[in-house]
């Protein structure tokens, strides 16, 4: 029952001692379990990498969730680009930190078994965003 936190080749400046309070409390809520959740921040051109290789998608984006979970005990890896993260908060008007916290708990709701393919789905998955990062606030 972990989070851990990994850099390739970047180092962004976090607390992850209050993300990993701020997770569990959220997955507790979420009526999960945390198992080993790593989140490993990394550049646009590792995560692209990554996007191609495991998805055949060749694109940048902010995050991959790859998910690991056994029923209701939470497990994945979460691999987020902080330059996408640093543009998106550019362009969203937001500071860093908030989109952060954004792109992870994103994340972790992928996990928890919330989609966001068609417009309803996207609406919900920002509610819970925007309920969640209430609490970090």
């Amino acid at each position: 029952m972990a989070i851990t936190f990994h850099n390739e080749g970047v180092s962004p400046s976090v607390n992850t001692t209050q993300i990993s309070s701020w997770l569990s409390s959220c997955v507790d809520d979420l009526g999960y379990k945390l198992g080993e959740l790593s989140i490993i921040f990394c550049s646009d051109e590792y995560l692209l990498h990554i996007n191609k290789k495991h998805l055949n998608h060749d694109y940048y984006t902010d995050i991959i969730t790859f998910n690991y979970n056994v029923e209701k005990k939470l497990n994945g890896d979460l691999f987020i680009s902080v330059d996408r993260v640093k543009d998106n908060a550019s362009v969203f008007n937001e500071n860093f930190n908030m989109e952060l916290f954004r792109v992870i708990i994103h994340g972790v709701l992928h996990l928890c078994g919330f989609n966001d393919k068609t417009t309803r789905e996207q609406k919900e998955m920002r509610e819970k965003e925007n309920q969640y990062l209430s609490l970090i606030i």
